[in-house]
């Protein structure tokens, strides 16, 4: 039994049915606070924890952009949702490169999970970076940014509504007995007009866009870029992508509150749109496998096989592979990559400029 179901049969009994994306906040917060997610003893494995090539290019990525901004002495290099460390530590590994980045970088990550934050002081400790945590973006101090948020989004809640002959209704999660199940509010949201058909269902990132909104604020005051990996699509598009997993496979979202991960896929056209709307400039939108072949990660693989045993070099070309490979269950597809930059940052590694129409 979920620690947590019961609670919110009692929330339910009490208030009513609630909205998936108070569903999602609730479930996703107790889920960070109790464990730790990743690698084969968790729930999902993320691309850092499959290479340190990733982490690398990333690294090489925040220093070119570095160089582009004029390498500002004061720089604030942040992650959202920085898991157990590895994506930081790997990018702080290649940024080596420049020392004059560790002189004028001070790390911080955006985390709530106790075990976690531990995890990740573990890992970030002996970069010799001066390292400061968060509970929100909104609390890092003012300064030029660098930022990497890799699936994070797709983990924000999100409000979803079903197309019937009303309207658009909001779906909500209700009771039948002791079982959680998924329901409609009988009004529909006047806002959102007609639905194309009935049944259609339209996912509203409203917690994506407010970190996007942040975001931007931030880069139009101090100066930088953002870099979002997640899975995702380029909308509009119809569809619940309301899933579930534990211990690597799918689950129901409602069997098990708070003990498996509940994520969404990202629409990537809105959060461009959101960006694009407040003066930010976006650029991509590429599949990750596209990115990753850009930055080099086949040369990068090279030279790690080159000083590697026959079983690392095999461990070597099965990474490669499973990042960037594709296909729609592939990460090198089914992973998109955008990146948000200040209105003065015209390029940046391995993505195009993206017209605000697009």
């Amino acid at each position: 039994m979920s620690p947590l179901k019961d609670s919110l049969r009692e929330l339910i009994a009490l208030e009513g049915p609630i909205t998936v994306e108070r569903y999602m906040s609730l479930c996703l917060r107790h889920y960070y606070a109790t464990r730790d997610p990743l690698g084969v003893a968790g729930d999902f494995t993320t691309a850092p924890e499959i290479s340190q090539m990733f982490g690398e290019l990333i690294g090489l990525w925040m220093l070119e952009v570095w160089n582009g901004m004029g390498r500002p002495t004061d720089c604030r290099l942040v992650e959202l949702g920085p898991g157990r460390g590895t994506l930081m530590a790997d990018l702080l590994r290649a940024t080596r490169l420049l020392p004059d980045f560790k002189a004028a970088a001070t790390v911080h990550l955006v985390e709530t999970s106790p075990s976690l934050k531990r995890k990740q002081q573990a890992a970030l400790a002996p970069s010799g970076f001066s390292l400061h945590w968060h509970d929100r973006i909104e609390d890092v101090p003012p300064g030029p940014i660098l930022l990497v948020a890799n699936e994070f989004f797709d983990a924000l809640p999100v409000r979803q509504f079903v197309g019937t002959e009303r309207g658009w209704c909001e779906r909500l999660v209700g009771l039948e007995g002791e079982r959680l199940i998924f329901g409609l509010r009988p009004e529909p949201e006047p806002a959102l007009g007609k639905p194309l058909k009935p049944g259609d269902i339209l996912e509203w990132p409203a917690a994506a866009i407010d970190v996007m909104s942040e975001l931007v604020r931030r880069l139009a005051h101090d100066m930088g870029a953002a870099l979002i990996l997640d899975y995702g699509y380029c909308g509009p598009a119809f569809g619940d992508t309301l899933q579930a997993l534990k211990a690597h496979k799918p689950v129901d979202p409602l069997e098990e509150p708070g003990e498996a991960d509940l994520t969404t896929h990202v629409d990537f056209h809105r959060l461009a749109q959101a960006a694009a709307a407040q003066d930010a400039r976006p650029h991509g939108i590429v599949t990750q496998g596209d990115f990753l072949q850009a930055l080099g990660i086949e040369a990068r693989a090279s030279a790690l096989k080159a000083r590697a045993t026959p079983a690392q070099t095999a461990d070597i070309d099965r990474a490669l592979a499973r990042l960037t490979e594709r296909g729609p269950t592939g990460m090198g597809d089914l992973f998109k990559v955008l990146a948000v930059t200040h209105e003065g940052i015209e390029a940046v590694p391995g993505l195009p400029a993206l017209s605000p129409s697009s």
